[in-house]
């Protein structure tokens, strides 16, 4: 396929057609995510939980992830990469500069920050230096010890409210993408009607213009056992990674996959 890039992006949400993106923190994954059609290849904070057995994401540092994103980058060819800035490294605009760089220069296109409205001004500097970013909202686990736990964001109607406005004005900020995890599945087809960027989900139904998993989620490897609600294991029936790969990119294109039971209500 060619180059993935934000036009192609936004071309498929103008189309309907759905977007595909996993986590990805190797070489030889790009590659065979590459093989399968995925689109985006997030290289997310979640590796200090899947590749370093942390029980949160806070402890992974921007160096870590610039060398995850130059593993990536080496086995990518035709994929978007989008790359987290990790906990606390963007905690000021100087940081988020400076940190944001290194991953554009490690071989990210995009970058992702986790909040809401108060990444308004980060977003709009970075976009007029060249740097894409997509706002990471709903449950967003950097904030795992303020929320009290890995919870379904946006339930009740006053945060329902704020997350649809706060989407929209970093859309205005120059957001590039949203990505929407643990959202209700309603609040999250709003928030994709709502804004012309696209908007990709995690929990939070299959009205998105796309779908993200973990790499190691969607394959059925866990350290711990627990599987989270919106997680399917397409190794299921398959008898290769590259099968299974290509089946998570054939169900989220058909629509059939997340499924009702994957979502959440209000």
């Amino acid at each position: 396929m060619p180059a993935i890039t934000l036009t192609t992006l936004q071309s498929l949400k103008q189309k309907g057609e759905k977007i595909t993106m996993l986590t990805c923190y190797d070489a030889t994954f790009a590659h065979a995510c590459n093989e399968a059609g995925v689109e985006v290849l997030l290289v997310g904070d979640s590796l200090g939980m899947v590749l370093q057995g942390h029980d949160s994401t806070l402890p992974v540092t921007t160096a870590e992830m610039a060398y995850h994103t130059a593993c990536v980058k080496r086995g990518n060819r035709d994929a978007l990469i989008m790359a987290d800035l990790p906990f606390m490294a963007y905690a000021t605009l100087e940081q988020t500069m400076t940190n944001a760089a290194m991953l554009m220069q490690a071989g990210a296109h995009m970058i992702k920050v986790e909040g809401a409205l108060w990444l308004a001004e980060s977003i709009r500097l970075l976009a007029e230096r060249g740097i894409p970013v997509c706002a990471h909202m709903g449950l967003t686990p950097q904030a795992v010890n303020i929320l009290g736990g890995y919870k379904v964001q946006g339930r009740n109607e006053n945060q329902a409210r704020q997350m649809r406005a706060d989407a929209i004005s970093l859309e205005q900020a120059g957001a590039a993408m949203l990505l929407l995890e643990c959202v209700p599945s309603e609040l999250a087809a709003e928030i994709s009607q709502a804004v012309k960027i696209p908007v990709i989900g995690i929990g939070a139904g299959s009205a998105t213009d796309g779908q993200v998993l973990v790499l190691h989620d969607m394959l059925g490897l866990s350290i711990s056992g627990r599987v989270p609600k919106f997680v399917k294991n397409f190794m299921h029936g398959q008898d290769s990674i590259d099968s299974a790969l290509k089946a998570y990119v054939s169900e989220v294109k058909a629509v059939t996959f997340p499924g009702i039971e994957h979502g959440f209500s209000a």
